[in-house]
């Protein structure tokens, strides 16, 4: 019997399992899809909000303050590329400008620091390319970017290299009570733990309601968006938002850690938590509200569209709470619940001291983990000694993001490790560049193969039925 199950190895439950493999615990962590990061946390804004936008005295506020200043050590010990690049919540016109003070009154009462209105000469020597049409903004200077699914995939790294086991494939499908906690149920297959942690997102109402709670109710929402070239990375320096509506914080233009510029999302409601479909509408949508926001968008560098689903609960906040012995929920995490996660965790963990688990502390539990990008980051004398010695640091695979073999070998055999194309594409960002995959991919195929031990045309896209090669076009000559 494991100490505790995690359901879902989003961002949330990967930081849940990271903080609690620090004790004395067996941990598992389950997972229904073929790798870690496949739902929210592969698809959503990737900013560290500062804090402002949570109503006081809620969860949000209380756990997006505190987990933003956890961030930067914390991606500081995984690894993680983190950049405090500050944001911006402009407006066009009085209304906007009485909401932004709001924000800034509540944003000081939740703790944020350093918040300032900015109008004129003053706003456009922070942002030069602001849109003609705004005419105030709020500067929060603790806001930040980090990539997502890197920060999942290191947080669930470091719980495994600490003793957690991660179990794909394994959907739940049912919760048993049993002496002394849960029989954890995926089909015909079962794993016993004394404590389950409901990290499962758009699933996460599902999954209490088979533990008997049936309190809340969580829907899906929607949001589209763009990326573009690194061409066009450089054209904000800050994250600009628009001032926000009980959808959402609404469409944002913003720099990433890995030097492309971001759009979007949408915000729309729906009932399929399948449905990550792009639209026309939805895309025009966020090409018009960029367009308000920032001047010299360079739309014909649009490299590829994607959308995300969002995990709404029927609260309005998060929901964390234990509402059943030994099981924990950890649900209705939306934005800002990337932002939150380190705080998320540890309040999970206190929960589950406060319900009877014993925290021993690990005398020897490691909290640093390499960098995937190690490589990338060496001066040109770095890269030639590490060559010396491992010559297949030289074989550039994917040309577009210049990742070499060396790289993608050393991820597939790194915890989390990937089985799937888009597992080392999360990793390495190989496929990630102009042609999105379309000159490296066979290569990558060809090393998980070898790697994997396993036919060729048996490596997938992204797990399930997503095969890329299906039979062969002409025989042997």
């Amino acid at each position: 019997m494991f100490d505790i199950a995690v359901i879902g190895a989003g961002v949330v439950g990967g930081m849940v399992a990271r903080e609690l493999s620090r004790y004395k615990l067996s941990i598992c962590i389950l997972e229904k899809e073929s790798d870690v990061a496949m739902g929210a946390t592969k698809a959503n804004s990737a900013i560290v909000h500062a804090g402002f936008d949570a109503k006081e005295g809620s969860l949000k506020a209380l756990l997006n303050v505190k987990g933003s200043e956890m961030m930067e050590q914390i991606t500081k010990e995984l690894g993680v590329k983190y950049q405090k690049n500050g944001s911006l919540v402009v407006g066009f016109n009085d209304e906007d400008e009485k909401t932004l003070v709001e924000l800034k009154k509540r944003g000081e009462i939740n703790g944020v620091k350093g918040l300032e209105i900015l109008k004129g000469d003053a706003l456009l020597a922070e942002e030069p390319n602001i849109g003609e049409t705004v005419t105030v903004a709020l500067f929060a200077p603790t806001g930040a970017i980090v990539c997502p699914y890197e920060l999942c995939i290191a947080a669930v790294g470091n719980a495994i290299d600490n003793g957690a086991e991660l179990k794909t494939g394994f959907e739940v499908t049912g919760l048993e009570p049993i002496e002394g906690g849960y029989r954890v149920f995926s089909g015909e297959s079962y794993i016993d733990a004394r404590y389950v942690v409901n990290c499962a997102g758009v699933w996460s109402d599902n999954v209490a309601a088979m533990a008997g709670d049936e309190s809340f109710t969580v829907f899906p929402r929607r949001g589209e968006y763009m990326l573009l070239d690194k061409e066009c990375g450089g054209l904000v320096k800050h994250t600009i938002f628009r001032c926000p509506s009980n959808m959402g914080k609404g469409v944002l233009v913003s720099p990433t850690v890995d030097g492309n510029l971001l759009l979007g999302p949408t915000a729309e409601n729906i009932e399929d938590k399948y449905d990550t479909s792009t639209t026309a509408k939805g895309l025009g949508f966020v090409r018009s509200s960029a367009s308000q926001q920032v001047k010299g968008i360079e739309f014909g560098k649009v490299i590829t569209s994607f959308t995300g689903l969002r995990s709404v609960g029927s609260t309005g906040d998060f929901i964390i709470n234990v509402p059943k012995p030994h099981f924990v929920n950890c649900a209705g995490i939306e934005s800002p619940g990337l932002s939150s996660s380190p705080a998320i965790a540890e309040y999970v963990a206190e929960l589950l001291k406060e319900n009877g688990l014993v925290l021993e502390a690990k005398t020897d539990f490691v909290a640093e983990r390499k960098p995937a990008h190690w490589f990338r980051e060496l001066d040109i004398d770095g890269k030639n000694e590490v060559i010396k010695e491992h010559p297949e640091y030289a074989h550039v695979i994917c040309r577009c993001e210049t990742v070499s073999e060396g790289e993608i070998l050393e991820a597939i055999r790194t915890n989390p490790r990937p089985t799937d194309v888009d597992g080392v594409k999360r990793r390495t960002r190989a496929t990630m560049g102009r042609c999105q995959g379309g000159f490296c991919t066979p290569y990558i195929v060809e090393l998980l193969a070898k790697e994997m031990g396993v036919p060729y045309d048996q490596i997938t896209k992204f797990g399930g039925e997503s095969y890329i090669n299906v039979g062969k076009t002409k025989g042997r000559v």
